[in-house]
């Protein structure tokens, strides 16, 4: 299992560039939540900060790895992932809004994971209903501390899949 730490500031619109350290403590990739001009950004205060919803995950060197942003169209709400080394593009859809907290199904169009979103415990990446991802954010009074787990049987091994949805899906939401 790899094991990624990193500390979020707890301000849901900060665009920090934020490290993101693996198991050696060392900088594996950085993510920074992105506006793309200063009218959006003022605009997403109006809203909260909740709806322009970018997140984009680098590597050391400052590559750009994956992104997920939120869309809103015509009062749905769904997200869209996009791995910017192999080009795949993923599809982040809430299954069940009629629950409180509903789970996340991302898509490929070829295979489907499953995200159990959990407020105050890990929230659990699946495959065919075995875990292959958990992420956590632990508040600490001025920021988060948020934890990844990729376990070694996971199809996907990069962190930046993971980092860029929890950020976008779990720490800001909808």
């Amino acid at each position: 299992m790899k094991t990624y730490t990193y500390k979020q500031p707890m301000e849901i619109q900060s665009t920090e560039v934020v490290s993101i350290l693996n198991e050696a403590e060392e900088v594996s990739s950085t993510v920074q939540r992105i506006y793309t001009n200063a009218l959006k950004r003022a605009f997403d205060k109006t809203m909260d900060y909740r709806y322009f919803v970018r997140f984009d995950v680098s590597d050391a060197k400052g590559q750009p790895l994956f992104t997920c942003k939120k869309v809103s169209r015509r009062g749905r709400v769904h997200f869209r992932g996009k791995d910017l080394v192999t080009g795949k593009d993923y599809m982040i859809a809430y299954d069940g809004w009629q629950i409180m907290i509903p789970d996340l199904l991302i898509s490929d169009g070829e295979q489907q994971i499953k995200l159990g979103k959990e407020m105050e415990d890990w929230s659990v990446f699946t495959v065919n209903e075995q875990p292959i991802a958990r992420w956590q954010a632990i508040f600490c009074e001025t920021h988060f501390d948020i934890t990844l787990q990729i376990e070694d049987s996971s199809p996907i091994q990069h962190e930046a899949f993971f980092i860029a949805i929890g950020q976008a899906v779990l720490f800001v939401g909808a």
